[in-house]
């Protein structure tokens, strides 16, 4: 297959590319991957990702772990969608679900098509999934002391996949790694690539994982709480980064946090995630200002207010989260739910239709003719 020169690779030319020798294509889907790989400017779907009722559980000595549920939604190409909810409540293992790194065993994705770009990747072989990691999905992990390799440099762990997947020589792969660290605020770029993890601080540790996620122009980048344990001001730079880079390069994101005000200004719609489901989705401009479940606004609640009286307690949601493993009929969130009626702790609502375009909510009390308005 076709190679573009390296110089107009490392300068940012055409995107046409080779596979990766090691890889065996499989499968029909696969010969799809494969064949769109060589034609990166255009789309191929009406939408970038499809998820469709993905559900995701972990086979545990306890009993089966129902982490993600039955779960639906979509991504436009360029757009920046908004995963939110308290811990554990299933997001990261949405994350990996998309990239099909669930730790197996015990995880396994029972149900469900993810569809990217118009390829079914649950159809794709895991010799295959390699063509899309790193290529055309990016991945900011949670912590990245524990996602680089502490014996390898920097410079060389931008550079492989660049060399992989874009079948760039050493020279210019090394030359893209260094235009990528820059371009990520590591000073003296060129200088650092030869030095090793342990050597830069937390913040700029996640520069270099935003570097390697971004190393080969990716269509999704997936952040999954890229600052956490970082302080504000390094928060606010990490953030101003990923928007920037995104609006540069065109490339869509899904963002993991637990915190509201991250979402409400890096996010165009918001998921709300509890207990493996998605139980309201909206714009974010609907989310925050008009919520219809009472899940988010407990989330919504629990966030200091400028305009409160000093010295006011914060809100918080009583109780706990529900156990999954084997999850009853009942609305999930019934137990910490101050609304709750008699058919909320006997039957799930469905998540439906609210007031605006593309607002849906899971909770009967706010639905049409229900008991909270």
């Amino acid at each position: 297959m076709t190679v573009t020169d390296d110089q107009d690779r490392a300068a940012g030319g055409p995107a046409v590319t080779e596979l990766p020798e090691d890889i065996t294509i499989a499968t029909e889907e696969g010969r799809r991957l494969a064949e769109q790989l060589q034609d990166e400017s255009s789309r191929h779907a009406r939408k970038l990702l499809e998820v469709k009722n993905l559900s995701t559980h972990f086979f545990t000595s306890d009993g089966v772990v129902h982490a993600v549920d039955d779960i639906s939604f979509e991504l436009d190409y360029g757009e920046t969608l908004g995963l939110v909810g308290e811990s554990g409540c299933g997001k990261s293992v949405t994350a990996l679900s998309l990239t099909r790194l669930v730790p197996n065993p015990p995880g396994r994705i029972v149900s469900g098509e993810i569809i990217f770009d118009g390829v079914n990747i649950m159809k794709l072989s895991g010799e295959e999934m390699r063509l899309l990691r790193g290529k055309r999905i990016g991945f900011i992990f949670q912590d990245p002391m524990t996602s680089l390799n502490p014996t390898l440099t920097v410079g060389y762990q931008i550079a492989e996949s660049t060399r992989i997947h874009m079948g760039l020589s050493r020279k210019a792969a090394d030359d893209r790694a260094a235009e990528l660290l820059s371009k990520v605020g590591i000073p003296r770029a060129r200088d650092r690539m030869s030095d090793y993890p342990h050597q830069f601080s937390g913040g700029m540790r996640q520069r270099v994982m935003i570097a390697i996620a971004l190393a080969c122009d990716p269509m999704l980048l997936l952040a999954d709480e890229p600052t956490t344990a970082l302080d504000v001001t390094i928060q606010a730079q990490i953030l101003e980064l990923i928007r920037s880079l995104s609006d540069e390069f065109g490339t869509a994101v899904i963002l993991i946090t637990h915190d509201l005000g991250i979402a409400a200004g890096m996010c165009n719609r918001v998921n709300v995630m509890y207990a493996g489901r998605i139980v309201e989705t909206g714009s974010v401009d609907v989310i925050f200002e008009n919520p219809r479940m009472p899940y988010a606004w407990g989330l919504l609640d629990s966030l200091p207010r400028l305009d409160e009286q000093k010295g006011a307690r914060l809100r918080t949601i009583e109780g706990l989260p529900p156990d999954l493993i084997n999850p009853g009929p009942e609305c999930r969130f019934s137990p910490r739910c101050p609304y709750v009626r008699d058919i909320c702790r006997t039957t799930e609502p469905e998540l439906s239709p609210r007031e605006e375009e593309g607002h849906l909510a899971r909770c009967h009390g706010t639905e049409p003719g229900g008991w909270i308005q």
